[in-house]
């Protein structure tokens, strides 16, 4: 699968723009703020419906303009498929497929798989439990539609238990059977949800502690593990242990929207005892490992975006990364980077195609 052709309007920093790309390596090169990875971004957004930096869609419209359209040609097993993403202000974002436009936007995903490593990658690290939790929940997504449909369900549930609790606390009421409904629909979709959780930490450790060591000659110990409550009981009998607490709060306290990743190094937290280049590794093996995957389980293989890592990371960690894409099992890659020359001996060293488009 590969992307053929974009066209840009109004998007971000772009009024009208037109790029035809190379099947395997697309370099972007310029100054800072000529829109580079409002590109990457562009790609990602035909892939997954929104922006990866900016998800309030109405912000990436050109200032002063009341529309944006990103039209993308892909070629995915020998048939093409067009997909064009439009917003226009006070209106819903429309996503269409060879001119049909979807009833959902969670139909779309998993068709064009699609794996980003950027400078933003370190809040994997630094934020809290929800970033690593969407990023779960974004590769299981990719390969699995039913998995995303289950999700949505219960984040729906979800919202209505909460809507329930906080209408007992203004009225000083409570009603045991409604609650009941929504703890057996909770109970439900956050087991289905969570065992697909588990079996793919399962499959995707060994893949993670892989591309670890290729990246840094495997000299350190690194973890990660799948923390959740549901590992000692089942969603229906934490939700009634947790039900004075979740009266007094007036949310669900308990549930797979609590879960999370933890992240070691030789048994420490990688985000208090890692060094920067440590965590920088541990982020890139994170994401190679994300890449093969989804390459595996979608039998597609995902195409790259490589966002301004040149300028983030030691010429170590980058051959490291260049040796790593120098083979059949890539795809697509789209690199971003502040200096031409760079890029060019880089790309060089790669025995593939390339395009170098300077903005």
């Amino acid at each position: 699968m590969f992307l053929k052709k974009l066209a840009l309007l109004n998007y971000k920093n772009f009024d009208s723009s037109d790029f035809e790309f190379d099947g395997k390596i697309n370099c972007f090169v310029g100054h800072n703020g000529v829109g580079k990875t409002n590109i990457l971004d562009a790609i990602y957004h035909l892939s997954f419906g929104k922006s990866y930096f900016n998800p309030v869609s109405s912000q990436n419209i050109k200032h002063g303009e009341d529309f944006f359209v990103i039209d993308g040609t892909f070629e995915k097993e020998e048939r093409e498929e067009r997909i064009l993403c439009s917003l226009k202000k006070g209106a819903k974002k429309i996503i269409k497929r060879n001119n049909k436009a979807y009833d959902r936007f969670s139909d779309h995903i998993g068709l064009l798989p699609l794996v980003i490593i950027s400078p933003y990658d370190r809040d994997l690290i630094s934020e809290g439990s929800d970033t690593r939790r969407k990023f779960i929940d974004g590769v299981i997504s990719q390969s699995d539609k039913e998995y995303l449909s289950t999700l949505l369900k219960y984040n729906k549930v979800l919202a209505q238990r909460n809507a329930l609790l906080k209408y007992f606390a203004a009225n000083h009421t409570f009603d045991q059977n409604t609650l009941g409904i929504y703890n057996e629909q909770l109970h439900g979709y956050g087991m289905e949800i969570f065992e697909k959780r588990q079996q793919f930490v399962e499959t995707f450790i060994p893949i993670f502690k892989e591309q670890y060591t290729a990246i840094t000659g495997g000299n350190e110990q690194v973890s990660l593990s799948y923390d959740s409550k549901l590992l000692h009981n089942n969603l229906k009998t934490l939700l009634e242990q947790s039900l004075d607490k979740d009266k007094a709060l007036q949310y669900t306290s308990v549930g797979i929207h609590k879960d999370d990743l933890s992240f070691k190094i030789t048994n420490y937290p990688i985000k208090k005892f890692g060094s920067q280049g440590q965590q920088k590794s541990f982020l890139i093996a994170l994401k190679f490992a994300q890449f093969y995957f989804i390459k595996k389980q979608s039998k597609t293989t995902p195409i790259l975006l490589l966002d301004d890592i040149f300028d983030k990371l030691d010429e170590q960690r980058v051959s490291h990364i260049i040796t790593l894409v120098d083979n059949e099992s890539f795809g697509q890659i789209f690199v971003s980077d502040t200096h031409a020359e760079r890029t060019e001996n880089v790309v060089k060293n790669i025995h593939q195609s390339y395009k170098i488009f300077k903005l």
